[in-house]
């Protein structure tokens, strides 16, 4: 019959409309606003409506979603902060479209360079969100960040991201992605310990 196609659309429509209604009150006001509600409109089970209501709610991203970069401190006990960068340059050089550049801190008595950056600058207009910079780092100083929210009302000049508005502790960087933290740390606690093994062999 010409039309029917139309008259199933609104039925269909019409069933989630009502269905909304019936989720709303089987919930009873936990729906919205709440981390259970959320995963309830993931879900397969979900019924009515199951659109997230951004910005107020937000849906929760993987561990492994990756988007600006940022470099990783550690603090010490008296709250002293460490780099990890040793300004190699190896995340400029792998960078596809050359978003980050570096300044090596040098010695003022023998200009020779000192193993951490002066300045570290990202363009985040440029940045391609690739992940390259964090896979080639070989100190784990570099690594992906999950906020996404950068809009900005002049980004010429705010979306230059300098050092310290890039760096971010450790403890951070634990929060946001717990496998890794834990399997990166594994893996450096046993290269210490063959490490201390080898010196004392040695010895």
């Amino acid at each position: 019959m010409e039309g029917s196609g139309i008259w199933r659309g609104l039925v269909v429509t019409l069933k989630r409309f009502v269905m909304t209604y019936v989720d709303d009150i089987v919930w009873w006001g936990k729906k919205y606003y709440t981390k259970e509600g959320i995963q309830r409109r993931m879900s397969i089970d979900a019924r009515g409506i199951f659109t997230v209501q951004y910005p107020e709610e937000k849906v929760p991203v993987p561990e492994e979603f990756r988007f600006i970069p940022f470099l990783i401190y550690e603090e010490n006990e008296l709250g002293e902060k460490k780099d990890r960068c040793t300004s190699c340059g190896i995340c400029a050089k792998v960078c596809p479209p050359q978003c980050i550049w570096i300044v090596r801190t040098n010695d003022p008595e023998t200009s020779r360079p000192i193993p951490e950056p002066a300045e570290f600058y990202i363009d985040v207009d440029i940045c391609m969100n690739c992940g390259f910079c964090a896979e080639y780092c070989p100190f784990d100083a570099i690594k992906m960040d999950h906020d996404y929210e950068l809009s900005v009302y002049d980004r010429h000049t705010k979306n230059i991201y300098n050092k310290a508005r890039l760096s971010k502790p450790l403890t951070y960087y634990a929060e946001i992605r717990p496998t890794n933290y834990e399997r990166e740390e594994a893996a450096r606690a046993e290269a210490e310990a063959a490490k201390a093994a080898r010196k004392v062999k040695s010895e």
